[in-house]
């Protein structure tokens, strides 16, 4: 026992030696670490000024935003392109920059496109920044961890973006939170954010604390209390540094009142925090008629919205095909359901194809088809041919599609969460809207249920519906967005 009290005494002794000098090396280490980092800002400012240069010789201000699928057709594409164009015009002398991933194709093409998909053209010129190395925050590269590795693959991502054009004004538009302390500690910008959607929120928190099996939590994890703890202590691990990061943003904005409560009590800063609606096309789709058009027979079902798992396609094609097999209110042959959405990568595509088969295995692939990419005019046809449209994303952030689903005329069946709930669907002067439903069998109720309606009570929901969605027009969109991101530009 002596001699154990000695090794023991003899080892405390050794490293309380190592103690002080240990502390030495960290503490140069750290100033080492500081006068890199302060070298690097000191060299990316003055990369800053230089490009801020003007032909005439004056200073021009730089807004550059982040969005590396800023070719795609979603909804946050939509803010994008409707943000700048608010900018541009408040402030037309200043220079505007997009970073992005879409390195096949010409920055006249993503012009193209955007005026093709949401009739939005823009009225200054706009400079591209190409990056290669988006695949670093593609999901499918990270099986595992998927949160953690997508968020410091935009971290490499950032620092690509940062050292080919140095800012005086960056917007994170697509929730790429990790990049904000990056373009505001080293790129010594002044910082905000467009939020559509936290990364992690109280509610993955939940579904994996109930052992609740997602298409974010797998059922080999939920099905084990083990693996359920472990990834609950990751999701709580991220959630703090994903607050930490997002604090850094001087200015909030999100699409929602769902994703308002989540990044308050994430980021919790909520003296620079406003809610933005995102905006939606409303006035393009008044002119629809109210009326029910036969210019085809029987009864349309849309569904907009990009082929992403969490759009929940299969649930959409399931309650459909038991629609068709209750054989309510109209004869098969006489009702079709339309996906319509953007595709963004492989990945997408091979959903398309799941969703494909899914219909063949239900055999309703004759009474489905699917719309990928399509342009505008064709979306406003669809639209207007259309009887009820389809939502079924579990706490959408906010749903562009059924904002437009509603303006259009059409009758609203979204899922019973989220922003559709809290903000969208909700009754207006006292009078319905829409619908609201959660499960499959829900679903295809309430779609018997609308058909059962006689076209008089339906136009009575589609008139409350199209007055109920005006407060989310561009007109909205540009003042809410003006008066958040001001304090940018002091």
């Amino acid at each position: 026992m002596a001699c154990v009290g000695m090794n023991l005494g003899y080892f405390l002794r050794f490293f309380y030696s190592l103690f002080f000098p240990g502390l030495i090396v960290c503490g140069i280490l750290c100033v080492f670490l500081v006068i890199v980092l302060w070298g690097i800002r000191l060299l990316l400012q003055r990369k800053k000024r230089s490009m801020s240069a003007s032909k005439n010789g004056k200073n021009q201000m730089v807004i550059a935003f982040f969005h590396p699928y800023c070719n795609a057709g979603g909804g946050g594409e939509r803010v994008l392109w409707c943000a700048l164009r608010t900018l541009q015009k408040k402030y037309p002398e200043a220079v505007y920059v997009v970073y992005t991933g879409d390195v096949n194709v010409s920055g006249q093409q993503i012009l193209e496109g955007a005026f093709r998909k949401f009739n939005i053209r823009l009225i200054h010129r706009v400079q591209f920044v190409f990056l290669r190395k988006r695949y670093l925050v593609e999901d499918s590269r990270y099986p595992c961890f998927t949160l953690l590795g997508q968020s410091l693959g935009s971290i490499f991502l950032g620092w690509e973006a940062l050292l080919q054009c140095v800012p005086d004004i960056y917007i994170d538009s697509m929730g790429y939170a990790f990049t904000l302390p990056l373009f505001k500690y080293l790129g010594g910008c002044r910082v905000g954010s467009y939020v559509h959607y936290p990364t992690i929120s109280t509610d993955m928190l939940s579904v994996v604390k109930n052992q609740d099996a997602r298409f974010n939590n797998a059922a080999f994890i939920s099905r084990n209390p083990f693996f359920s703890k472990v990834k609950l202590i990751y999701y709580y691990l991220f959630a703090s540094i994903y607050g930490l990061v997002g604090s850094c943003s001087d200015v909030v904005m999100v699409n929602s009142s769902w994703t308002l409560n989540h990044i308050l009590s994430l980021w919790k800063v909520g003296n620079c925090t406003n809610i933005v609606y995102p905006p939606c096309d409303v006035q393009t789709f008044l002119d629809i008629p109210l009326h029910e058009k036969k210019t085809i027979p029987g009864h349309l079902f849309i569904s907009i919205g990009q082929f992403r798992p969490e759009k929940n396609h299969p649930l959409q094609i399931r309650a459909f095909a038991k629609l068709l097999s209750k054989k309510v209110a109209e004869s098969p042959a006489l009702l079709k359901l339309v996906l319509i959405g953007g595709c963004r990568n492989k990945d997408d595509e091979l959903r398309v194809n799941q969703l494909r088969r899914l219909c063949e295995d239900l055999k309703v692939q004759e009474d489905v088809e699917f719309k990928i990419n399509i342009p505008f005019d064709e979306l406003k046809k669809y639209l207007s041919e259309a009887t009820v449209g389809l939502h079924t994303m579990w706490n959408e952030h906010f749903g562009i599609g059924v904002v437009e689903c509603m303006a259009a005329g059409m009758v609203i069946l979204a899922h019973n969460s989220g922003g559709p709930k809290l903000d969208i669907v909700v009754p207006h002067e006292g009078e319905i809207t829409g619908f609201l439903a959660e499960s499959e069998e829900d679903y295809a109720e309430t779609m018997a249920y609308i058909l059962s309606l006689s076209a008089e009570k339906r136009l009575e929901i589609r008139k409350n519906a199209r007055a109920s969605v005006r407060r989310f027009s561009d007109q909205e969109f540009e003042v809410s967005f003006l008066s958040s991101v001001e304090k940018l530009f002091e």
